[in-house]
């Protein structure tokens, strides 16, 4: 069982910024990838950033340039920095960890509980 303690969630007026961290602890050998996804209402789980093991990194289109995904491998944790945040950012924000186990080639895949995003004047 791996567990994502997430926080950083909260109300910010439009313009603002917010920082979410994501620390992964449980059992597993090696965290290969890490991401943040989102849900706003009545919609579809999309994913929003993505940073693998060797640093690399993707976005979606709507958070390019606003949104910025890093990783501190010695703590097993992941952030997210949001800034210029609009009111479609709105959402609850997912942790999610892609791992492995000693001596097994399957990866596995581990979600936050969520956070809530607001952006609203």
């Amino acid at each position: 069982q791996v567990q994502l303690v997430e926080s950083g969630g909260g109300l910010v007026e439009p313009g603002g910024s917010l920082r979410l961290s994501c620390a992964a602890s449980g059992s597993f050998s090696r965290i290969t990838a890490m991401g943040w996804y989102r849900q706003g209402p009545g919609k579809q789980r999309d994913v929003v950033a993505v940073i693998i093991s060797d640093g690399r990194t993707n976005y979606a289109d709507s958070v390019k340039g606003r949104f910025t995904i890093s990783r501190d491998n010695a703590k097993n944790t992941q952030y997210l920095e949001m800034n210029s945040l609009k009111p479609e950012d709105t959402a609850v924000y997912y942790c999610k960890a892609e791992v492995t186990r000693a001596g097994m080639p399957l990866r596995y895949n581990y979600w936050g509980q969520g956070t809530q995003v607001t952006v609203s004047s």
